[in-house]
């Protein structure tokens, strides 16, 4: 009977691992902190034709900076508020 117990405690640590890896706040935060990055470094130095299309403004800068804020949100709302595993009960209802 231990040996069972010890299996199923097992397979529910790899649920438990699975359900944080994939969770979706870590994709979307993921995704966003690297194209954020892209942009504002795209932003950094505009070309004068950029700005003038953009009436002045620096909007890959601006733009990255928001993803980069976005994505860092989505990163640590996650580290904060991890998702729980779901119970033997849940799964079974």
């Amino acid at each position: 009977m231990s040996d069972l117990q010890r299996e199923v405690s097992e397979l529910e640590s790899k649920s438990a691992t699975a359900a944080r890896l994939f969770d979706i706040r870590r994709i979307i935060g993921g995704l966003f902190v690297v194209y954020g990055v892209i942009v504002t470094i795209a932003g950094i130095s505009p070309s004068d034709a950029d700005l003038k299309k953009a009436e002045g403004v620096n909007i890959n800068l601006w733009t990255g900076l928001a993803m980069l804020a976005l994505g860092l949100f989505f990163l640590v709302w996650l580290k904060l508020r991890p998702t729980a595993p779901p119970t033997p009960r849940d799964v079974q209802e």
